[in-house]
């Protein structure tokens, strides 16, 4: 389950947070605008998450990783962006 203090490190600048409990954060970026769906998947360890991804709002989400906490999927995601924002190949 995620807690208070890992929920803390969503940061309402850099994403627009839509959900955010114990257990699901879903959150868009603001610099490319796609959209993220962080599971707290409890395996193996108790802040293990899976990581899915949308690039648009009526898109399905696919797998795009495991994170072993919150803060490691959210660097996952802003990683992603700076790929995303500098020119993927």
């Amino acid at each position: 389950m995620f807690d208070s203090e890992q929920l803390k490190q969503v940061d309402p600048v850099y994403f627009n947070i839509i959900l955010a409990d114990d257990m699901d954060v879903t959150i868009q970026s603001r610099n490319t605008g796609d959209y993220w769906y962080l599971h707290c998947a409890g395996y193996p360890t108790e802040g293990s998450c899976v990581i899915f991804h949308k690039h648009r709002f009526s898109h399905p989400y696919h797998q795009h990783g495991r994170g072993n906490s919150l803060r490691q999927a959210i660097r996952s995601v802003q990683n992603h962006d700076r790929w995303q924002m500098n020119g993927r190949k």
